[in-house]
């Protein structure tokens, strides 16, 4: 694998034709070594004058947010400087030089901004159900199985077995079990095809990791911070509300609150965050298990304007703050300190659900923090009662909400699962804000709510976290009961 990933940079500088495997602008665990493996086998098993390049569909600047893969790529020894990233490979130009030929892995749609590629499209392997009207109009190959990973290790092991070493099985044994969560059955993300797949790769490489092994090392990278700087925890996983030209950003943070307010120069950094993407306020959960394996969620509330002078001038100030022109409102640089205590207020009061939040000490005069005592109220909870406090921003000042705005977002990209429940939301690293909503799939999912008619959910670092802490807690309250 090694060696065909370093004849893939070499490639790039010629000027032939290439066959893209591109996989999707999540660009998570699954797609990263389905790309990467599907490619590979593809270059063995072709005629020699064809060239396939894998490319990773996000800007190579945003691989360090991606901890498991940044780990795994270390420990089976392939260097990230002979991987391919999307900000160096121009494939419009490509397809308009009628070089271009694209294999989706792990997608079947091509966000909004490569839509012009369609017709370059030539074959697509995934796992998610279709979606007809948007689906590329070539040979499609998908299976509603846990791992993409396994559908690549199926085509491998039926179309030339001979071809896969070691390192390519590592990558592929290593994937599927992370992405079917250790095969657990009581989870139910893996299929019987998944644990048939696995179970082959170890009978060809028995001296693979134990299963228990490598889970637990990816899991430990996926939500591992320690490397990162604010900002980038920040945008490892994020969302926003955008509406009437107020943005609100959602990131969760996987470690202490008290450990990441102690951070230095801390307020510089969130300052210039919000400044650099025109956040006028930012929510910070922090999530981590405690010493009893038990989850703590805490919130930051942070404002980067200058805070008002008392913070008596909150919410009965606002008829004095603006005026009847939304033109003029938008450069007051006191509302967003008081959509901040707005927030603040609605989160403080919230009973559906309650967040039973008890402030904390925080030496940064414009930020709040709160230790949140219920902790089954997920970043996913929480976003409906930002919604509300946005609305209640708007209606104080009496200034018509309008439609949520999704123009003009750059990376930021609306989250398909959490688009059903508000039609203002914005993620930083998921799918096109376009892509249409799924067609309903099994129940095989980490995320509870997922019947039928929901579609497949993203199996985000959050989403992970939260049924981890609904079986810890589970397991913790049995205990208690056993002991009476």
């Amino acid at each position: 694998m090694e060696d065909y990933l370093q004849g893939c940079r070499a490639a790039l500088q010629e000027s032939r034709p290439l066959h893209v495997v591109l996989g999707n602008e999540a660009c998570d665990l699954d797609s990263t070594v389905s790309a990467l493996a599907l490619a590979f086998y593809l270059a063995k098993t072709t005629e020699a004058e064809e060239v396939f390049v894998p490319v990773l569909n996000i800007k190579r600047s945003e691989l360090p947010l991606r901890g498991d893969i940044v780990f795994f790529l270390q420990k089976v020894h392939i260097p990230e400087s002979i991987l391919i990233f999307r900000d160096e490979i121009d494939l419009h130009a490509l397809y308009q030089a009628g070089q271009l030929t694209l294999i989706l892995v792990d997608h079947h749609i091509l966000s909004k901004s490569d839509t012009a590629l369609e017709e370059a499209v030539a074959e697509v392997l995934d796992h998610r159900p279709i979606e007809p009207k948007h689906c590329p109009p070539c040979h499609v190959s998908v299976e509603l199985v846990g791992s993409c990973a396994t559908l690549v290790t199926e085509r491998i092991l039926q179309g030339a077995p001979e071809i896969l070493d070691r390192q390519t099985a590592a990558l592929l044994h290593g994937t599927i079990i992370l992405d079917c969560v250790n095969m657990d059955l009581k989870i139910g993300k893996a299929t019987p095809k998944d644990s048939k797949y696995v179970e082959k790769l170890e009978a060809l490489f028995p001296d693979l990791p134990k299963r228990n092994d490598i889970f637990d090392s990816l899991q430990k990278a996926k939500f591992d911070v320690s490397g990162l700087t604010t900002e980038q925890m920040l945008r490892k996983d994020q969302k926003t509300i955008y509406r009437q030209g107020v943005k609100v950003a959602i990131s969760a943070v996987y470690m202490d609150l008290e450990a990441f307010l102690q951070r230095s120069n801390l307020l510089a950094d969130l300052h210039a965050f919000c400044q650099a993407h025109s956040y006028d306020v930012l929510v910070a959960m922090t999530i981590f298990f405690n010493t009893h394996n038990e989850p703590v969620r805490q919130l930051a509330i942070f404002c980067p304007h200058v805070a008002l002078q008392t913070t008596g001038q909150s919410l009965a100030m606002l008829p004095r703050l603006v005026s009847n022109s939304w033109t003029q409102v938008i450069h007051q640089p006191q509302l967003p300190r008081v959509l901040e205590l707005q927030i603040c207020e609605v989160l403080e009061r919230s009973h559906s659900p309650p967040l039973k939040l008890t402030p904390a000490s925080s030496t940064h005069p414009n930020l709040h923090a709160y230790l949140q005592g219920n902790t089954q109220v997920s970043r996913k909870k929480l976003l409906p009662l930002l919604q509300e406090a946005l609305s209640a921003y708007f209606d104080s000042m009496k200034i018509p909400s309008g439609q949520p705005e999704t123009a003009d977002v750059s990376r930021e990209q609306v989250d398909k699962e959490l688009d059903r429940a508000s039609n203002s939301l914005i993620s930083g690293l998921s799918q096109d804000e376009e892509d249409p909503p799924l067609p309903p799939t099994p129940m095989n999912s980490l995320v509870d709510e997922c019947p039928l008619d929901q579609g497949l959910p993203k199996l985000s670092a959050e989403a992970v976290f939260e049924k981890c802490s609904q079986i810890s807690l589970s397991q913790s309250t049995t205990a208690s009961l056993s002991k009476k």
